[in-house]
């Protein structure tokens, strides 16, 4: 058939299929699922359904079917035929209950919310499928949050017990706004941030910055689109806690070829550092495991939890598969514990209040996280009583804040030899290392960064070793804020003085990081300054040969090394040395960043 024949075909298809759209689609649509599968283990996590076969009615994509099902009116009759046939099929999988199923909801059928609801409900009763075994996914394609309707529908979702995601995250709209005032479960990470994200410093900052965001709100983060090994173990590394795409699996309608793991995955890249090992043991050894309720349990069972536990204020909430939901405080049910006929009333059927409506946030991280970023989660959770643990994806017991504080401090003990002991960076032995593999490695540019405080001294004798720590603790986070991907390594030379190793970035990725770098140090640093001292812009003091004088406030000077591509320098001296000279120049500098690049010799 010529292409002008099958073009002229598939437009008489598509006005029959505009009288008989809902015959037809019963007729030659089906569900094609695609795994969504755990990070660390390869295990399958859930399914996504995904709508194949429109093309035999004419239809080049399912959003194309979708719009003219809309036109016809029939767009929620269509959903509901196409969502009984993945409930029934998702109820056919061996051991299904463990699984989750992904459905995409069309934001034109929220005005229809109750009635979809309604008839998923009945399915799922019939089906013996609990409702938090399915997830619906919201596009940010499309303007969710502008809907009227879509507040209620989303605690109604909830309510019912239904799990929520929020689809194409990065490139919609409202996105945030979603995520900061919806009660959302996952965050799929669109796949425009995904691909080549091995290879792209920006997509890096800019996804583990997601990844770090969605965590401190107990969100759970599933990157979309896989295709290749090296973006795999990219998103592994960034905390990525689910991953989809054709280098997993790609969506088949036919059961048989679906599999319980991708033992594949486990094998990928290079074995975990040590220090994760060693924080997972003493992260392990504090955890507490609290005995939790789940959302669809009655209001008697917390008051019965709380009884048998009068010095605990609070429980862990979980879903039907184990997987946290938030807690469950004290604090929300006094006014009913309190109140005269208060219990009777949340026992009340036509009041409606579940579990589900007194669940209050909190962060949820693998056990198999490191105890930095497990501090830096918590720390930036204001409020919160605990972090939630989870191995697999399920619960795994809470670590409250002193634990955590004993922790951190046990690793510093541990790490001491190795690390600086008030940073925990890599010190002199390990920066020389870095910097005589970086030479000998001419495959892409190297950076080496020289970062030294400006006026440390005279702020150091006038406010103490307290606060002076404070800003060398202060400029340390910030540079694991910054720098955190694989191909950066960070040092701290000795006191005020750091080190900051890159391969394979190009100048102008650095220096727009490094400004960052310099702009929230100054900006948080004058912070520690007394507000008489910050109003005049100095302070007064000693200066190394004992001549006291005003000194400007801290900042810091960073000088940098750029070694081309090509160029082998295999003399650690030459180096330092060539740092060394950098040093004077970003001090005299007004930003505080100066750049200079060693020129291979001349043929």
């Amino acid at each position: 058939m010529t292409g002008r024949a099958a073009a002229v075909e598939a437009g008489l298809l598509r006005r029959y299929a505009s009288d008989q759209l809902l015959t037809l689609a019963k007729a030659v649509m089906e569900n094609a699922f695609q795994p969504i599968v755990e990070v660390q283990t390869g295990a399958v996590f859930g399914h996504e359904a995904l709508m194949r076969g429109q093309e035999r009615i004419g239809f080049e994509t399912p959003l194309d079917l979708l719009d003219q099902a809309e036109s016809a009116g029939q767009l929620l009759a269509l959903e509901q035929m196409l969502t009984s046939r993945a409930l029934a099929k998702f109820a056919s999988l061996p051991d299904h209950a463990h699984y989750t199923l992904f459905l995409n909801l069309d934001h034109r059928l929220i005005a229809h919310g109750d009635t979809l609801v309604e008839g998923l409900l009945t399915h799922l009763r019939a089906a013996a499928i609990a409702p938090s075994s399915v997830c619906f996914e919201l596009s940010e394609r499309s303007d969710n949050t502008s809907h009227a309707d879509f507040s209620r529908l989303v605690t109604r979702l909830r309510s019912a017990g239904f799990k929520l995601a929020i689809d194409d995250f990065g490139i919609g709209h409202g996105e945030m706004k979603l995520l900061c005032d919806y009660p959302v479960d996952y965050l799929k990470v669109d796949r425009h941030f995904i691909h080549q994200l091995d290879h792209n410093p920006r997509k890096r900052h800019l996804v583990k910055n997601i990844v770090q965001t969605a965590h401190v709100l107990g969100v759970r983060v599933i990157a979309e689109g896989i295709e290749t090994e090296g973006e795999f173990v990219t998103c592994r590394d960034m905390g990525v806690d689910l991953v989809q795409g054709w280098h997993i699996a790609r969506p088949t309608p036919h059961l048989s070829e679906l599999k319980p793991a991708y033992p594949h995955l486990k094998e990928a890249g290079p074995l975990r550092r040590v220090g994760q090992s060693l924080d997972e043991i003493l992260i392990r050894r504090e955890v507490e495991t609290l005995p939790a309720v789940y959302e669809n349990d009655s209001i008697e069972t917390v008051f019965d939890l709380f009884r048998r536990n009068p010095r605990q204020s609070f429980f862990p909430v979980l879903n039907a598969n184990g997987e946290p939901r938030g807690i469950i405080h004290e604090l929300h049910l006094k006014e009913y514990i309190y109140q005269p006929f208060g219990r009777d009333l949340l026992k009340n059927k036509v009041y409606e209040r579940s579990i589900s409506h007194f669940v209050e946030r909190a962060p949820v991280v693998g056990l198999d996280a490191d105890a930095d970023r497990l501090m830096s989660i918590f720390a930036n959770m204001e409020g919160s009583d605990c972090v939630l643990l989870t191995e697999n994806l399920r619960y795994a017991g809470v670590i409250s804040a002193a634990s955590l504080i004993r922790i951190i401090n046990e690793k510093q003990l541990k790490n001491a030899q190795d690390q600086n002991p008030l940073t925990g960076l890599p010190g002199n032995r390990a920066i020389r290392d870095f910097m005589q593999q970086a030479g000998r490695d001419s495959d892409g540019a190297r950076h080496f960064c020289y970062c030294d405080f400006d006026n440390f001294k005279p702020f150091n004798d006038h406010y103490g070793f307290h606060l002076g720590d404070h800003a060398i603790s202060l400029f340390a986070a910030l540079m694991r804020r910054y720098f955190f991907s694989a191909d950066v390594f960070l040092g701290h030379v000795g006191g005020d003085d750091f080190f900051i190793g890159l391969t394979d970035w190009t100048r102008e990725e650095l220096t727009e990081i490094l400004d960052r770098l310099l702009s929230d140090f100054h900006g948080d640093v004058v912070e520690l300054y007394a507000p008489e001292d910050r109003q005049q812009g100095r302070i007064r003091g000693e200066d190394r040969n004992g001549v006291e004088r005003d000194f400007p406030l801290m900042r810091c000077s960073i000088g940098v090394l750029e070694l081309p591509k090509g160029l082998v320098i295999d003399d650690v001296s030459r180096l330092s040395a060539e740092i060394a000279t950098l040093k004077k120049s970003a001090k005299d500098s007004e930003a505080g960043l100066y750049v200079s690049t060693i020129r291979p010799p001349q043929a």
